[in-house]
């Protein structure tokens, strides 16, 4: 059960996290600069609410480095569709690169 309430929080985290860091290039480019941190710190207050008991959660069945690579892999997983669907960014074959190069990170982490 821990390692699924983990990597749930952290989905529901990179969700807010995303937003966070780049929906206001959307929604917000016409306003100042400052506005923008205001709604993004806004957003991030519910990123930090469900990231730190992810990891504290965790933490002890994953160790420090294999929750970082989780953190990462759930990053491009939520960051591509937001990317593609919110920001209407073409397809670019760059993101399975990445995608290949976190298999990798994931599988020396989480080797024995």
């Amino acid at each position: 059960m821990i390692p699924t309430q983990t990597i749930g929080l952290l989905i529901l985290s990179n969700v807010f996290m995303t937003f966070a860091w780049y929906a206001h290039l959307r929604t917000l480019l016409d306003k100042p600069w400052y506005l923008a941190v205001l709604a993004s710190w806004g957003i991030a207050f519910f990123e930090y609410a469900l990231q730190v008991p992810a990891n504290r959660i965790g933490y002890g069945t994953f160790s420090l480095p294999q929750l970082k690579i989780i953190q990462e892999v759930v990053t491009l997983a939520v960051f591509v569709p937001f990317a593609l669907f919110y920001m209407a960014q073409p397809v670019k074959l760059d993101y399975l690169w990445a995608a290949l190069c976190l298999c990798g990170a994931v599988y020396f982490v989480f080797r024995s």
